[in-house]
């Protein structure tokens, strides 16, 4: 025992220094003031000290390691308050991820408190300092050292880099490690946390890294935890959003599509060429083989017949009438008659005809004193079912309408880029011209001015003030501007400030802006500045927002700087649109007036698209006025039929015509008299198109009806009103037959569209007033010439030459019928038409799928707007695309656990709820067009009301809110601190400190308050008791086509389909969808196809049954007919392709139009040729094309022509795009098809003949001259 005394105490001997180095401090308290508020410590090399008890709770809640009975650390209650006050910031950001937050609380506490400071601390100066308290000299500790294991500080940067900051859609790390967060890393993290020019730091901490001893010290290297870890038993690992380690795999978009290629070529391509010639190659060997065989036994269709040949072509068929021709006779007959009777009624009774047809039209029109004009484009877009429609209605009644923008996108063309030098000896950063302090300064008096700008409205005065978005109001006024100068706080003095010596500018304003650009929520740029970064409307300031030009994310290298001014919008509140609408008015005229020779300037604003629209609606009034002029002159002066230049004045049917408008635009009015009737709106394209589209078939019918007349010769003993009843009773069923298919193929398709277009009743009135008054006009017009009256001056009759009215034949008749429709009936003709003509449909086919859908918006202003230099710098600079919103309908239950875990995206929420999923996203922007995380709103509330934070306080005496900055002692945490006041809060918590979150203003002792960034995201019910609808915002990425739109609208819309398919399935029926502003106008392209194909078919498919019906169950000549005018709407595709021209409702609108008037172009030859007597089809298509195509060309196709031609010169892009390259190729291609395919298509495949109505014919002319011209 004796021995064994010695050696004990000789061992306890050689520990003891060991014992005593290991528990050793540095300092302990705190001495002088180092600046501001921030002081030194005070240098101590004793052994620890034990702690007093009203420290224990704040060891507790900090260094929860050091808490024990007797607690003796290296600090003071004083430090360790101190310490509480420098980590909310960090803890406001990183304490989403709790592991994150416990590494750097491990290593904060190990610093200010360790028992063991010595081992790893060393301190390398200090200073005197006499404290006037107690009258002694203490020494500060002005610099040190701090030995870090390399490897805690490594797994401490791991657990904290994917942390993060919802609010600025940004990772923590880019607003504390002074760097953007994809330059930061594990030293220059720390180095910045201990560095005194960060703001935070009272004095110089200088950190050393190494994992083994140096200099005789032993770093601290403490255990960490790794984010996929928890940190106790009760809290979870960080969440996915915050720790890519506890993700699943890393989501993959699909692959694009392949492209389908045949042999290396387009498929389409490849299969329409190898049809096309499969088809020359069947069909001219078929036409070779038939054409030898007709050489061998038959005669050439233009060869005299001879009877002695059984089987020519021209031969009679004078078989048994089939069971379907006498009920299409009798179908005729009934038509031919009614209308002979009717029409010889008119002329026998004009005065009374005209009369009640001026009734009814005055009725009618009389309408129009209550027309309803839509010119709010969500109206003229989106139909009010409309899934995007609703949704848009939901948001603003829910959370009010999304913002009026007004924006400027400023360049400084004839400024250089600079570059600045950080001090000390930091990489020089490039800054581009718009950064340049005196631009930045004359774009700041920019900016003031406009905000000055005020305007006179119903003699009270509207500044930007009155309207504009003020998201703290009523305890912050300023309004919201997006601007790189709210960095600066929109001030002259803080763009200046700056600090430096006679050698250095140690930071200015260039410091700020770095630091600005990666934390923009920031309240203290942790510079030798100390200025803040959040915009003075108490929100951040997004640099992608404000900034253009820029690569990657290198935001000094902008090129423009893009101000937005944001201005409330105003739900059903018209007086108090107007008033932003007047005070943007003045903001436009401002602008353009504004000059300066260093700025360049593109702009617009929320008016700015209607008002260019109206310019350029009233800028081409001029050129639609002389396209109707020119119509108008033409049918005037073509309807006469000039024999004699001594009869000009008489034969000349200028009054006849002009009446003939009026009754076309007399049928225009009436229909938007009945439609103003019903209450239906009516938009301005309407109004513009109705009369165009109207006038052309219209006209169409009354050069028919003219023209027959004219080549007509009155009969033996018949009166007037006996010829024209006669001349009706042919053409009126021609007549008929077009305009009914015209009014059921607008009708269907209007239900089909869910439009209110009024064409169809247009059409339908009009042939009912060109049936009875255009006769009855006709009849007088007839009787004044036989009387030889002039025209227009009736009462002045013209001198006799003994000639009167004669039956002739126009040039452009005997044109037809001698030149045209021979040599178009050839034999070697007609093979060349269809093969060009199915060359053509190939080719349109073959392009089908390439015509591209939407509506570039630049197309909806004039070529030399200022809108138009604001879309170019639109597409050239922005770098973020519109915001939108991920809407959580109301009804949610937000105060229990599994509702939270289904939303939020922190530590313990699901891995697939709605934050989470859309941040998955925005990881394939490329792919989702989803730009950046979401902000949200939740994640923060429970950030905030953390009882580690300063945020969440209240008074205990009345339990009111207390504002973070106010330093009363009254003001205790919300929420206690113990394991159950750390968790989330549930229940009634939740609900009653909701309501203080949303209220908060942020602050430099909170960054947190929800006010800026969350005032309106939330709808709180019921006096506070529930949450309702709320929202999750993000930005789309760039979006400069129609297709990005479309794309990212689809998307949008997919991602917000799986986050309520996965709450759906976890017990939630509520629902999610997206809301952007744009996507009202772009719906409509989803179904675009669909609806092209279901309103075309439609169309057809009345037609067709309106052309059986009419034509006396004429099955094949209907189908032929429609086959024809589906050739003419595929060939508009094609045109559509070759000429850039995209589909959307615009042109959609005239493709229905181009198969109502293809109608004009093909049904009239059709049924001349159903009701032609000739023997063969090419002697009845020559008829056909004969009698009828004079008229349809000089009607329809000339009149059109001339008016279109006119509208090249439309100074709108739209006019000169949807209007005159569609209706020039609309009458090209009718014409075509009508004049020249389908009489060589009737030609080869036309109906047989009627056997019923040809025996009717000769029977009707038996005894009269006419008899001879049908058996000829």
């Amino acid at each position: 025992m004796g021995a064994r005394g010695p050696a004990l105490g000789l061992l306890l001997l050689l520990l003891c220094p060991a014992q005593v180095f290991s528990h050793s401090c540095v300092w302990y308290g705190e001495c002088g003031i180092a600046s501001g508020d921030k002081r030194y410590n005070c240098k101590y090399s004793g052994p620890p000290m034990l702690l007093p008890k009203d420290g224990y709770d704040l060891v507790q809640e900090l260094c929860p390691g050091f808490f024990s009975d007797n607690i003796s650390l290296c600090c003071d209650v004083q430090q360790l308050q101190t310490l509480k006050d420098n980590l909310q910031l960090p803890l406001q950001f990183l304490s989403r991820c709790p592991s994150c937050f416990y590494n750097l609380l491990n290593m904060f506490c190990e610093l200010t408190c360790s028992p063991r400071q010595s081992e790893f601390l060393n301190v390398t100066a200090t200073e005197d300092y006499f404290d006037p308290v107690i009258n002694q000299t203490k020494t500060n500790v002005k610099e040190l050292q701090y030995y870090v294991g390399e490897s805690f500080a490594n797994a401490m940067y791991n657990a904290c880099r994917d942390v993060e900051a919802p609010s600025s859609n940004d990772k923590a790390l880019g607003l504390l490690c002074g760097k953007d967060a994809k330059d930061c890393n594990a030293t220059n993290w720390i180095e910045y946390m201990f560095n005194k020019d960060n703001g935070q730091a009272p004095f110089t901490i200088t950190p050393i890294f190494s994992d083994l001893p140096a200099h005789g010290m032993k770093p601290m290297n403490n255990a960490t935890k790794g984010c996929d870890e928890s940190v106790d038993e009760v809290t979870g690992p960080c969440s996915c959003q915050d720790c890519s380690a506890v993700c699943g795999p890393e989501p993959k978009p699909p692959p694009p599509p392949v492209p389908w290629r045949i042999l290396g070529l387009d498929a389409m391509y490849v299969i329409m060429w190898t049809t096309y010639m499969a088809f020359l190659l069947v069909f001219f060997g078929t036409f070779f083989a038939v054409w030898c065989y007709r050489k061998r036994y038959f005669v050439s269709e233009y060869t005299p017949i001879d009877s002695n040949i059984a089987f020519s072509v021209n031969a009679r068929d004078k078989g048994e009438a089939s069971c379907c021709d006498p009920l299409g006779a009798a179908f005729e007959g009934c038509l031919r008659r009614l209308f002979t009777q009717w029409g010889s009624f008119c002329v026998r009774n004009p005065g009374c005809v005209i009369f009640f047809s001026l009734v009814f039209i005055a009725t009618c029109s009389s309408g129009l004193v209550f027309v309803q004009v839509t010119t709010n484009p969500v109206h003229l877009w989106s139909a009010p079912s409309s899934q995007a429609r609703l949704e848009k209605e939901y948001f603003d009644t829910h959370f009010g309408p999304f913002f009026r923008t007004e924006q400027l996108i400023i360049r400084a063309p004839h400024t250089a880029t600079h570059t600045y030098q950080p001090y000390p000896t930091e990489t020089d950063v490039p800054f581009g011209p718009p950064l340049d302090i005196e631009i930045l300064h004359q774009v700041l008096d920019l900016q003031t001015a406009i905000e000055n700008i005020s305007v006179s409205y119903n003699n009270e005065t509207v500044s930007l003030q009155d309207i504009c978005l003020a998201p703290l109001s009523p305890y912050n006024k300023n309004c919201t501007i997006m601007s790189v100068l709210n960095y600066f706080q929109n001030s002259h003095s803080t763009l200046d400030h700056k600090i430096g010596d006679d050698f250095y500018v140690y930071a200015d304003y260039h410091t700020h802006f770095l630091y600005c650009v990666r934390a923009p929520a920031s309240l203290n740029d942790t510079s030798l500045l100390h200025d803040p970064c959040l915009g003075t409307f108490g929100g951040p300031v997004f640099p992608w927002l404000v900034l253009g030009g820029y690569d990657d994310q290198n935001y000094s290298n902008a090129t423009a700087l893009v101000i937005t001014f944001l201005v409330n919008n105003y739900y059903n509140n018209t007086e108090k649109l107007q008033r932003a609408q007047a005070w943007e008015r003045e903001f436009i005229n401002f602008v353009k007036n504004y000059k300066n020779p260093n700025l360049t300037i593109s702009f617009t604003a929320e008016r700015s698209i209607e008002d260019e629209l109206n310019r350029e609606s009233n800028s081409d009034i001029f050129t639609v006025v002389i396209s109707y002029a020119v119509m108008f002159l033409y049918i005037s002066i073509a309807l006469g039929h000039i024999k004699s230049c001594s009869r000009l004045l008489v034969d000349s049917k200028i009054s006849l015509g002009i009446t003939g408008i009026f009754i076309v635009l007399s049928s225009v009015a009436c229909s938007l008299g009945i439609f103003s009737y019903i209450g239906i709106p009516l938009t301005l394209i309407v109004i513009e198109v109705i009369p165009f589209l109207v006038l052309a078939i219209g006209v169409d019918n009354i050069f028919i009806l003219v023209q027959t007349y004219q080549r007509d010769e009155r009969l033996q003993g018949e009166t007037l009103d006996q010829q024209l009843g006669r001349i009706l009773g042919e053409v009126a069923p021609s007549m008929l037959l077009s305009s009914f298919s015209e009014t059921v193929a607008f009708f269907l398709g209007n239900c089909s569209s869910n439009s209110t277009n009024p064409i169809g009743c247009a059409v339908l009135i009009d042939f009912l007033l060109q049936i009875t008054c255009f006769v009855s006009l006709l009849g007088l017009d007839i009787k004044r010439q036989e009387k030889n009256r002039l025209d227009v001056l009736c009462c002045v009759r013209g001198a006799e030459d003994g000639t009167g009215i004669q039956a002739s034949e126009s040039c452009l008749f005997r044109f037809f019928k001698n030149s045209y429709s021979p040599l178009l009936l050839k034999d070697w003709m007609r093979p060349i038409v269809i093969a060009v003509f199915m060359g053509v449909l190939s080719f349109s086919i073959a392009v089908l799928n390439k015509v591209e859908i939407g509506l570039d918006q630049s197309l909806s202003v004039p070529d030399d707007s200022y809108v138009m230099d604001y879309f170019k710098s639109l597409s050239q600079y922005l770098h973020a695309g519109p915001p939108v919103y991920f809407v959580l309908e109301e009804g949610h239950n937000y105060t229990s656990l599994a509702g939270q875990n289904m939303v939020c995206g922190g530590v313990g929420c699901n891995s697939d709820s709605l934050v989470q999923q859309i941040f998955n996203a925005a990881e394939l922007e490329n792919y989702t067009r989803i730009g950046f995380a979401p902000s949200s709103w939740i994640d923060d509330y429970f950030d905030w009301i953390k009882p580690q934070s300063s945020c969440c306080r209240v008074y205990n005496n009345t339990d009111q809110f207390c504002n973070a900055s106010v330093a009363d002692p009254t003001c205790i945490r919300c929420r206690p601190l113990t394991p159950e006041g750390k968790q989330r809060p549930q229940g009634g918590d939740f609900m009653r400190f909701l309501p203080m979150f949303l209220s908060d203003n942020p602050n430099p002792k909170c960054g947190k308050g929800g006010h800026a960034a969350y005032g309106s995201a939330v709808n709180i019910l019921g006096n506070d008791t529930s949450v309702g609808a709320t929202y999750f915002m993000t930005y789309h990425t760039v979006l400069q086509t129609s297709a990005d739109f479309i794309d990212a609208m689809r998307k949008a819309r997919l991602i917000a389909g799986n986050i309520t398919k996965t709450m759906s399935q976890e017990g939630s029926n509520h629902h999610v969808f997206p809301y952007s502003v744009f996507y009202v106008f772009y719906e409509q392209y989803l179904t675009i196809i669909d609806d092209t194909i279901f309103n075309l078919c439609v169309s057809l498919g009345a037609i067709f049954l309106v052309t059986v019906v009419l034509l006396g169950c004429e099955l094949w000549s209907a189908v032929i007919m429609c086959v024809t005018i589906a050739m003419i709407l595929v060939d508009m595709f094609g045109i559509m392709w070759l000429w850039g021209i995209s589909l959307n409702a615009v042109s959609l609108v005239n493709l229905v139009m181009s198969c109502g008037i293809s109608v004009e172009f093909c049904s009239h030859i059709t049924r001349a040729f159903t009701v032609s007597a000739k023997g063969s089809r090419v002697e009845r298509a020559e008829e056909a094309l004969s009698h009828m195509g004079s008229s349809v060309f000089s009607g329809i196709t000339l009149t059109k022509f001339g008016g279109i031609v006119v509208l090249a010169f439309a100074k709108s892009q739209i006019f000169q795009i949807f209007y005159f390259r569609m209706y020039l190729a609309m009458v090209l291609l009718g014409a075509s098809h009508g004049l020249i395919f389908l009489p060589v298509l009737l030609s080869y495949i036309g109906p047989s003949i009627n056997k019923a109505k040809s025996l009717a014919t000769q029977e009707r002319y038996q005894g009269t001259e006419r008899e001879q011209l049908l058996n000829f």
